[in-house]
């Protein structure tokens, strides 16, 4: 058998890594061809900035994977370069050495996905052991696929780099920890020289960082770590960057807001592809709010392309800045940029601009209008001067000195709507409503953290005007815009101007009102559905 028949027979079809389980929502594994799409992108940026150059056939080239799990990416990598260095290295072994020991370069996020991914790239769990591919390595049975277990930083209950809650503070030196090596710890280059035993430097950095790791918070709470991922890599000042990770920093959110401000306004961003449902990308994942996967370019300054993927609809791809005038989130849909541009072009035309107070969100309450918790509940019986209290359980009543703030709303008319718009269950929909169904407050009527309150109107013919208002599709497509969750605050309310409540208010209306076109109506009826429809989302 020759040299290169014993190599390439190391290949089995299936492929194993189409075939294995997620560890979690959180933890999830990169389909191969989602990887080679990613490879695709980074190649045509290489070329764009490199005069047409091949980076597949470039045996200088060099790429971490920090967060590996299946190794795909680095088997991926590897299988390219094996193509595009035959010229520079006929010998099939000597460029697999090469490329080996010179070129891919991974850290695991557990034990057991560092000896998942030397499967994937040395074919054997042992980079020195007899079914290796390579023998290069001398007596370094990691190979250049590192992993040691980490210790977290605890300051009180979490802990200071991760926000990792005590459960994983606790753990044993036998239990996982999920404290990920590449991003505890203060100095990232002295890290890498530790680990690799050199001066290392990355052209490529590329990933599928975890998501988020419970915080030690009520329920399910948990914090995003994806971001500590993305700024570490650009920490080693790789000459590219590109990871795929959840769509919710585009709006930020949760630890989010800082890391979505130095995004935005870096400007080094080449392409962004951007994925509603993450089940398109990762079958049966419930990740709500979508995946992105960003192309950074240290030398880049520029527009973004930006291209948006939903199962059937047609792809949309525009360039345009990351940041628009005006607005401090990333606006999602590249359809979304000219409607939102008509509304402000419209609201300066008559006098008046979203950011000098003529915005609805100026009308929403904070969490908690009235200081009195979720789990508050009220009398069930009415005593004389109660207040009606809307809660999770339904129409209550409480007296009127239990009442800690909101008292400018508690005489008024208002709108009641949920602080959580309804759910999609584990996937991504189009169309829903965005926000929960809002109903018209009385005066003396008041609520729980549950509800947000919009007001307060001067009489009931301006809230039921109001009401009107938020039955429209465009006002709660402004607010989708800035929705990073299903949590609906204040904030998302942002580019929702205010309007003349004597009017009532229709779709038609507004359309005409702000000019907007036959497709831009489309595509907004396409993302928000009628409030009056009976479905749940």
């Amino acid at each position: 058998m020759t040299e290169q028949a014993a190599f390439r027979l190391k290949g089995r079809n299936p492929d194993v890594l189409t075939c294995i389980a997620n560890l979690s929502n959180d933890e999830v594994f990169t389909p191969p061809e989602f990887a080679n799409r990613m490879l695709d992108t980074l190649a045509e940026g290489w070329a764009a900035a490199n005069g047409g150059a091949n980076i597949w056939a470039d045996s200088s080239v060099t790429f971490l994977d920090p967060c590996t799990k299946s190794g795909v990416f680095l088997r991926e990598i590897a299988t390219r370069l094996i193509n595009g260095l035959e010229g520079e290295f006929p010998r099939l072994q000597e460029r697999v050495d090469h490329i080996l020991t010179k070129q891919v370069f991974g850290i695991g996020i557990t034990r057991l996905t560092a000896l998942l991914a030397r499967r994937s790239l040395y074919c054997s769990k042992h980079a020195v052991g007899p079914h290796s591919v390579t023998s290069a390595f001398g007596d370094n049975d990691d190979g250049n696929i590192w992993f040691e277990r980490t210790a977290h930083l605890p300051d009180g209950d979490r802990c200071l780099v991760c926000g990792a809650g005590k459960v994983f503070l606790k753990r044993t030196a036998e239990e996982e920890n999920h404290a990920y090596a590449f991003i505890h710890g203060n100095d990232i280059k002295a890290r890498m020289r530790e680990i690799f035993g050199d001066e290392m430097h990355f052209d490529v950095i590329i990933g599928n960082p975890p998501y988020q790791l419970g915080d030690g918070g009520g329920g399910t709470s948990a914090v995003p770590i994806y971001q500590h991922f993305v700024t570490q890599a650009k920490t080693l000042e790789p000459r590219f960057l590109t990871m795929v990770i959840p769509s919710r920093w585009f709006t930020g959110g949760k630890g989010l807001d800082e890391f979505r401000e130095q995004m935005l306004s870096d400007g080094r961003c080449r392409a962004i592809d951007d994925y509603l449902s993450a089940s398109d990308v990762f079958p049966g994942v419930g990740l709500k709010g979508g995946v992105s996967v960003f192309l950074w370019d240290r030398e880049y300054h520029g527009d973004c392309e930006v291209t948006t993927n939903f199962r059937d609809w047609p792809t949309s791809v525009a360039r345009r800045p990351l940041l628009e005038e005006g607005a401090e989130v990333f606006i999602r849909f590249n359809e979304g940029v000219s409607i939102l541009k008509k509304v402000m072009k419209t609201e300066a035309a008559i006098g008046v601009r979203l950011s000098e107070g003529h915005r609805f969100d100026r009308l929403v309450s904070t969490r908690r209008p009235f200081g009195l918790e979720s789990t508050f509940r009220g009398r069930s019986s009415v005593r004389p001067g109660d207040l009606e209290l809307f809660q999770k359980g339904g129409l209550a009543y409480v007296a009127r000195n239990e009442i800690e703030s909101g008292a400018n709303l508690v005489s008024a008319w208002k709108l009641f709507v949920g602080f959580a718009a309804p759910g999609t269950g584990n996937k991504d929909t189009y169309p829903h409503k965005v926000i929960s169904t809002p109903f018209l407050g009385k005066p003396n009527q008041v609520c729980t953290e549950s509800y947000l309150t919009i007001g307060p109107f001067k009489t009931e013919s301006q809230a039921k005007n109001a009401l009107s208002y938020l039955s429209c599709r465009l006002p709660r497509f402004l607010i989708q815009l800035h929705k990073a969750s299903q949590n609906t605050t204040r904030k998302v309310y942002t580019f929702v101007p205010s309007q003349n409540w004597e009017t009532k208010w229709t779709d038609g209306k507004l359309y005409e009102k702000y000019g907007l076109s036959s497709d831009e109506i489309a595509f907004i009826e396409s993302i928000v559905r009628p409030m009056n429809d009976s479905d749940d989302d």
